[in-house]
């Protein structure tokens, strides 16, 4: 059995799994890198599109030529170089034509080829045409002159170029984006003129550094009127490095009140930026902008218009915030990774891909003049054979009359070779005349001086360099232009916060006994007139701004925070704050106050302790809020009380035994959080066993009074009256008068 399944796989190799798909994913890979993906150091295009160029001119659609059905060319791509899926192709050909997507465009359309709003709603192969434009000329000017290598088409019946013999560095300056197995490539366009200008001076000073050629490469260039605001030192890193990241931003300038968004960022849609500032109106997140509009026309390809609420709005502040919450700004990778002229794929600095680059075009232009001068050569060769024939024509004529092999012959006679006998063979009796020799020795004149002149050149390395550098100016000024995107140093963008999208109004936050808060619109209500659930009642109130945070403080001494605008109505019995904020078991919330940025609050527990806090420090970011007062055992909270001026306020504490103790407020720490300095002297004992405690704890200004309540009794204790209570913080403190022994609340006058 065995030997008869030998015999069936008789010839046939075998090789462990593992061996053979890691062999194969690796040809994978490579195939998708070389072959697919990354670009070319030399004409900075990948096989697509490097056979769709060639495809093009070999149809003959130059720039001057007329349109053609891209479906056309997309069958000759399909059927002779490049045998994938039409799409792919056709996509790949109209990013080259639209005018948003390249700097320098390869490919002229005709018809739909997409808009900047949605790149991909180009029209079918069948309704486009198209044709090279003049810059593609730059890449295909050279190709015929023995410039660059041949190669096979897949099924070796035709040759196709290995690469164009780009006579500009195209890798730059139209950049490139792909995605291969392990690497990824982002290069961005740059302009002409500048990076021009650095090969030249890269070739001329050889040992140039990168902040030299900094000097002519500013910085990407992309087919945007948008900013640049990427900042000179993230730039140098990048071109150091060979990748980074860019941040572009949008132009905007006023016409009346209203801003106009002229000028888009690199592949930003007008409409999705609409909708994302729509999306925000509609969600009460940008109450100062009114209306937008989008009046987008031919004659003006970008115009959004945003009309903000009123005249006062800032717009700077607004378009800030716009900057960071939209696609107004965008930032795009740079990743340099490409093919160098060794053939591996490694990602470049500016300076290595120049060098690259120019090393690749000086080769380039030796090819190019040593074809023409083997050319040059050439035809010498055979003028002179031919100048030969003309000096013994009745001869040469003879020996073609009667001579059986006149090939071999003439060769023998005059000493010719095959190529020079072939050319005198060929000639036409016309071309016998006197004329014709005058023609030769002008002709032969003509090369003998264009020999001289291109092994002068190919002898020396300087006029080699004065080529090229001729040829790259030529090319700079026959197709460069201006930079389209200025590189601006702006401040970064910031959004606003949400206190800041909201509406300021006056606002009155009531708490009751059992945990439910509302807003009341206004300072003037009385909330303890307000309808309350049944068994409820009123317990706090705090006087804030819409836009602020309410800051609620419960039986543990942890404070929690939460914006006032988002509290129901004071119409309705409120909300309760379990179903927002999580207390611990058994806590029960006794306080709240403003979050007003920079107000200060003495908190204090019925223990005697107690420090003053700014309202910064009792906000919470979580719904299990923050730790905040530290109780001793038995102490409960007492309700916070707003200082006005720390340096001339005081402390009014009243204990249940009728003692009452006035200090200055300066006499606290400020502290974040804790349990705070002694205010009034009480046992720890008798606050552990409810016998004595705080019941009531004011700050009163220098010249303010105090209305102490016992019961349905009151006293109105003027300045002049707290003097006589004053003492050293943390006493015992002096006895009220009696009947007001047993004071249950206080008031500020």
């Amino acid at each position: 059995m065995t030997d008869n399944i030998d015999q069936r796989f008789e010839g046939i190799e075998q090789v462990p799994l593992s061996r053979f798909t890691e062999k194969a994913y690796l040809e994978y890979s490579m195939y998708v890198i070389l072959d697919r993906a990354l670009p070319n150091i030399g004409d900075g295009l990948k096989p697509v599109q490097r056979r769709i160029v060639y495809a093009m001119s070999e149809l003959g659609l130059s720039a001057g030529a007329k349109f053609k059905k891209s479906a056309r060319t997309v069958g000759d791509v399909l059927g002779k170089f490049h045998p994938h899926g039409d799409t792919a192709c056709y996509e790949a050909m109209v990013l080259m034509a639209q005018r948003f997507s390249y700097r320098y465009p390869l490919v002229d359309g005709q018809g739909n080829w997409g808009s900047p709003d949605d790149p991909k709603s180009f029209a079918a192969m069948r309704y486009t045409e198209s044709k090279l434009t003049a810059y593609a000329q730059l890449l295909l000017a050279e190709l015929g002159q023995g410039t660059v290598d041949w190669v096979p088409n897949f099924d070796s019946t035709l040759r196709e170029p290995s690469i164009l013999p780009a006579r500009l560095p195209n890798v730059l300056l139209n950049g490139t984006s792909g995605i291969a197995v392990g690497m990824a490539t982002d290069i961005p366009p740059h302009n002409l003129r500048e990076v021009t200008n650095a090969c030249i001076y890269l070739l001329e000073s050889p040992k140039a550094t990168l902040a030299d050629l900094m000097i002519h490469v500013h910085g990407p260039d992309y087919p945007t009127e948008a900013e640049i605001i990427t900042p000179a030192d993230e730039l140098t890193k990048l071109y150091q490095s060979g990748h980074g990241s860019i941040r572009m931003r949008a132009c905007y300038e006023r016409e009346n009140d209203d801003i106009i968004v002229i000028a888009l960022p690199h592949q930003v849609s007008g409409a999705k930026v609409l909708e994302q500032i729509a999306a925000q109106m509609q969600a009460k997140k940008l109450p100062m902008v009114e209306d937008l509009r989008d009046e987008s026309d031919h004659e003006n390809p970008t115009r959004l218009v945003i009309v903000p609420r009123s005249n006062r709005v800032d717009v700077e502040r607004v378009m800030s915030h716009l900057f960071a919450t939209t696609d107004l700004e965008r930032t795009y990778r740079v990743n340099m990774n490409l093919i160098g002229i060794d053939g591996r794929p490694a990602v470049k600095d500016l300076r290595t891909l120049l060098e690259e680059w120019l090393s690749f075009r000086t080769e380039t232009v030796r090819r190019r003049l040593q074809h023409r001068l083997d050319q040059v050569l050439d035809r010498l060769h055979i003028l002179q054979g031919l100048m030969i024939a003309y000096l013994n024509i009745d001869e040469v004529i003879a020996i073609i009359r009667y001579e059986e092999e006149p090939k071999a012959e003439l060769m023998k006679r005059f000493a010719l070779s095959e190529m020079q006998a072939e050319a005198i063979l060929n000639l036409r009796l016309r071309h016998l005349a006197k004329l014709e020799e005058m023609k030769i020795r002008g002709e032969q004149d003509e090369l003998e001086k264009e020999r001289k002149s291109l092994q002068l050149i190919l002898g020396s390395k300087q006029r080699l360099r004065t080529l090229i550098r001729k040829e790259l100016q030529a090319d700079a000024e026959q197709y460069g232009d201006d930079r389209r995107s200025p590189i601006v140093k702006r401040a970064s963008a910031e959004a606003l916060a949400e206190t800041d999208l909201t509406p300021s109004e006056a606002v009155t936050v009531v708490l009751s006994e059992k945990g439910w808060a509302r807003t009341a619109k206004g300072y003037d209500i009385d909330p303890a007139m307000l309808s309350y659930r049944a068994g409820d009642a009123f317990l706090a109130a705090a006087c804030l701004r819409s836009n602020q945070q309410a800051v609620f403080i419960d039986s543990n001494g942890r404070s929690y925070s939460l914006p006032a605008h988002t509290l129901p109505s004071a119409r309705s019995q409120g909300e309760p704050l379990t179903g927002r904020l999580s207390p611990a078991t058994g806590a029960t919330f006794c306080a709240v106050v403003s979050g007003e940025s920079g107000s200060e609050f003495l908190l204090a527990s019925d223990a005697g302790h107690g420090f003053l806090v700014g309202s910064a420090d009792m906000l919470a970011k979580n719904k299990s809020g923050k730790a905040l007062l530290s109780l001793p055992k038995g102490a409960r909270v007492l309700s916070p009380a707003a200082v006005t001026d720390a340096e001339l306020d005081r402390v009014v504490a009243i204990t249940n035994e009728g003692r009452m103790l006035v200090f200055p407020v300066s006499e606290l720490p400020r502290l974040a959080r804790g349990k705070g300095n002694r205010i009034i002297a009480i046992p720890p004992k008798r606050v552990a066993a409810r016998e004595e405690f705080v019941v009531a704890l004011a700050v009163v200004p220098r010249k303010g009074s105090l209305t102490a309540h016992a019961g349905k009794r009151y006293i109105v204790l003027k300045p002049s009256d707290l003097d006589g209570y004053q003492g050293e913080r943390g006493r015992r403190g002096a006895k009220l008068p009696r009947g007001f022994q047993r004071v249950d609340r206080v008031a500020v006058n």
